[in-house]
């Protein structure tokens, strides 16, 4: 899935390539993916592309106050194409939802892939008018995101597990399962951990880690095109993703806890003193 530093490299490039061309046509092929029909997509056709925001994980162009917004979900992902088909694609068929041809016949795809279908576009006069825009927490990287608001944030949410406070976007904005990994891992924390357990110090430390991580994470994404962004993401993964194989940071093992749709990886020596964390849907699979 892509995460805010994925997603906000996308914004920088397509900024680059969208804004002041003019939209000349949109074309959906997953009339699944299309969440809103009022305004519809084709009130886009001739208006010109003055920005190209960032709102969590989601992206949203302005065109002349009409906002295209897309959520690209699990399996999403933005393919640029210099030069479009003249042909509308036919709907219902392979991994395309949703084309957008710019004034030089050049634009974008949003595609997914697999069955499930998560990804979403919005045509709205307002980015609050998307509900899960206007539910989201603050975003990590903005400067208002101060240690003081991440210790709000973890003290409200009690004793709930700090892997998933990290991912919940109505609490903070854009991580998902891959950077929350990395960021307990980089701050030697379980991911289990309650959330109100961190005194003052235990939250600067993490909040330091955090904005470390996914600001190297941007770092490593800036100038890249949209198409190699998903390979240096799992390029500099440390331990999400990375099941069986050693820690970079003191060799021990990779472990993994599965769930229903998702999946955790952590490294006992780091995070957990040394002890694996329980995982039930294994043991289940195992009996």
């Amino acid at each position: 899935m892509p995460e805010m530093p994925e997603v906000e490299s996308l914004r920088r490039f397509l900024t680059e390539r969208c804004v002041g061309r003019t939209v000349a046509r949109v074309d959906l092929a997953a009339f699944t993916a299309l969440k809103t029909y009022d305004p519809p997509l084709t009130a886009l056709h001739g208006l010109p592309i003055s920005q190209v925001r960032r709102r969590g994980k989601f992206l949203a162009m302005d065109c002349q106050g009409l906002w295209l917004v897309f959520h690209l979900a699990r399996a999403g992902w933005l393919r640029w194409r210099e030069e479009l088909p003249s042909t509308p694609p036919r709907p219902g068929k392979g991994p395309l939802a949703l084309r957008v041809t710019l004034d030089d016949d050049s634009g974008f795809e949003l595609t997914e892939a697999g069955t499930t279908r998560k990804l979403a576009v919005h045509v709205v006069t307002d980015l609050e008018q998307v509900p899960h825009i206007a539910s989201l927490g603050p975003d990590p990287m903005a400067d208002d995101f101060t240690p003081e608001v991440l210790g709000e944030i973890l003290g409200r949410a009690g004793r709930a597990q700090l892997k998933g406070v990290l991912r919940d976007q109505r609490l903070i904005a854009g991580i998902g399962n891959a950077y929350s990994d990395e960021i307990l891992h980089a701050a030697r924390l379980s991911p289990y951990k309650p959330a109100n357990s961190l005194d003052e110090a235990g939250v600067g430390a993490l909040y330091e880690v955090l904005r470390h991580e996914l600001s190297e994470a941007m770092r490593r994404a800036e100038g890249l095109a949209a198409k190699d962004l998903k390979g240096e993401k799992k390029l500099g993964m440390k331990v999400h993703g990375r099941t069986g194989q050693p820690c970079p940071v003191c060799g021990d093992t990779v472990r993994e806890v599965s769930f229903h749709d998702s999946s955790l990886q952590y490294c006992p020596t780091c995070q957990t003193g040394g002890k694996p964390l329980a995982d039930r849907r294994m043991s289940r699979l195992l009996k």
